[in-house]
């Protein structure tokens, strides 16, 4: 298949299926049509070489590569200047259209292709500012149920490395679920609350974990729905009993 008149992309970027919309040079549709990830460079190989367009979001650089390599011209644009082009719905057939009005706006602004080079040294702190949203989140959370049950650190880095000692200190005044709870933020690796080995030395104090908590078989974690793995089997999946009254203060008075 060879489209001849096809002058202009707009190419819908997913994981599995990708949305295709083609005009010619006049502006009539030449195609409009869906493509499975597998079949996307195929179909790109029939083309002549036209302009394509997609909105820089993940995976974009790397289509972009491919499709330069095939002679066509690849533009990316910021998903918030495709917006105003949407003309009614979130489907990706609408959103192949707006891309494809977009990138033939003289006035658009475009995001410039970056090699596989560029998106490595950009990885790394895009990595760290990542950890450390995560880490920041972690003792914010831990700090606030703490609170709660009058367990507070000092400010700063010294606090936070004293809250899992002072947590195992304090331990038998927390019910069993807030331990529960708390288990895994404190145990998690990566987080500054749990010290870890330096060159295969131990922590500098033993008790930086809480015991383990053996409230997993507990009765208030019930099997209120059931899920399907993979095989196809039924599996129970536990949920808190605590999800559904969260939000509610006194749920004896709740009608």
């Amino acid at each position: 298949m060879f489209f001849e008149d096809i002058a202009v992309v707009g190419l819908d970027l997913a994981k599995r299926v990708f949305q295709v919309h083609a005009v010619s040079a006049e502006g009539s549709v030449a195609v409009r049509r869906k493509l499975r990830r597998g079949k996307v460079l195929a179909f790109f190989g029939t083309l002549q070489p036209s302009l394509v367009g997609m909105e820089a979001c993940a995976s974009a650089h790397h289509w972009a590569r491919e499709l330069q390599e095939l002679g066509h011209d690849v533009r990316l644009m910021p998903p918030a200047y495709v917006k105003p082009y949407v003309k009614r719905g979130q489907t990706d057939a609408a959103d192949a259209e707006a891309i494809c009005e977009a990138v033939r706006r003289p006035t658009m602004r475009f995001v410039a292709v970056k090699s596989r080079e560029q998106q490595r040294v950009l990885m790394w702190p895009k990595t760290c500012d990542l950890l450390v949203r995560r880490r920041t989140a972690q003792i914010n959370a831990l700090r606030a149920h703490l609170a709660e049950y009058e367990i507070v650190s000092a400010t700063g880095p010294g606090g936070v490395k004293a809250l899992p000692k002072l947590l195992h200190e304090e331990q038998d005044e927390l019910p069993e679920h807030a331990r529960s709870a708390l288990f895994p933020v404190v145990t998690q690796r990566g987080t500054p609350t749990a010290d870890r080995s330096v060159g295969g030395r131990s922590p500098r104090w033993a008790p930086d974990r809480l015991d383990e908590p053996s409230s997993r078989n507990d009765t208030r974690y019930r099997s209120n729905y059931r899920l399907r793995d993979r095989s196809g089997r039924s599996r129970p999946r536990p949920v808190p009993i605590g999800t559904t009254v969260r939000s509610v203060a006194r749920p004896d008075a709740a009608t």
